[in-house]
């Protein structure tokens, strides 16, 4: 029986297959999933309706499943038609689960050909595609150690 929160069958399964190191993508409801996928990731969409599931109840749930050493988030755009003036509010939320979670994981913006690149990457495993609505809410998890207890 497990003992997470994390229930489900087939990313349960792609995680027990990666490693240390191995990327896991919390895709937002406008991020093109399929067509920025590793050569080793597979797509499992939970993108039940708009707004379900988010990105912050998948993240609340692997937490309890994975050690997660880095997270990326995508940078926005300071200039043009979808400049933010400051980060996004769902990053203050992720922020919000990796304390509650006592994790020391900070939020790692890098630019967006770079994020897609990194999503491109042999190291990606997984990309959960939600139906969160909230802007700049994907999310690019580093695996981490899982030590002894």
């Amino acid at each position: 029986m497990l003992k997470h929160e994390l229930l489900h069958p087939k990313i349960n399964e792609i995680l027990a297959r990666g490693g240390h190191y191995s990327k896991v993508l919390i895709a937002d409801g406008n991020y093109p999933a399929y067509h920025t996928l590793g050569p080793s990731a597979e797509l499992v969409s939970l993108n039940l309706a708009p707004g379900l599931v988010s990105c912050c109840q998948v993240l609340a749930t692997l937490l309890t499943a994975i050690p997660i050493d880095a997270a990326n988030t995508m940078m926005y755009p300071q200039s043009g038609p979808y400049a933010l003036p400051a980060d996004p509010p769902v990053w203050d939320e992720f922020r919000k689960l990796f304390a509650d979670a006592k994790s020391d994981v900070q939020l790692e913006p890098i630019e967006q050909m770079q994020f897609y690149d990194a999503v491109r990457s042999p190291e990606h495993i997984l990309t959960i595609q939600t139906g969160d609505q909230a802007i700049f809410a994907n999310l690019l998890l580093t695996v981490g150690v899982r030590r002894a207890e």
